[in-house]
């Protein structure tokens, strides 16, 4: 009974800061997702979405994955929630200063969706392997 509610929770929680994540998204981006995908059927919209959500959901199975507590899975998916609107934001203000990244998917420029999509998947498998607290762990059972 145990294992069932500690399941529950994790899944709570991970199903969460996923909404909390979508939301999240919609709110930092400068067109509306939720618009351009259920009204326009504009599939880079979709396409781009679907990526920060994976990306996020990588990030998210990680955390409680490696975490040590519940505390400590919290933590590190918002962590991984703050990581993907800042890679966001480099990518549209650093890499591509001129370009309304925003723009192009609301113009449907599937692209440009397609590579918002694999930096997203990117930065969450990055997030993902460096949360591994084999050693962390191994250091605190051997005390």
């Amino acid at each position: 009974m145990e294992a069932l509610f500690h399941t529950l929770t994790y899944l709570v929680i991970g199903l969460a800061t996923l909404l909390i994540g979508a939301v999240l998204f919609s709110i930092t981006t400068k067109m509306s997702e939720r618009k351009q995908i259920l009204e326009e059927a504009n599939t880079a919209a979709a396409i781009k979405l679907g990526g920060k959500m994976l990306g996020l959901a990588i990030v998210i199975w990680a955390a409680a994955q490696y975490s040590l507590n519940v505390v400590d899975y919290c933590l590190w998916s918002v962590f991984g929630l703050a990581a993907q609107i800042l890679s966001y934001w480099m990518v549209e203000h650093l890499l591509f200063p001129k370009i309304s990244l925003a723009k192009k998917v609301e113009e449907g420029n599937k692209a440009v969706a397609i590579l918002l999509f694999m930096i997203s998947v990117s930065v969450g498998l990055i997030i993902a392997g460096s949360l591994s607290y084999d050693a962390v762990y191994e250091m605190l059972q051997n005390q």
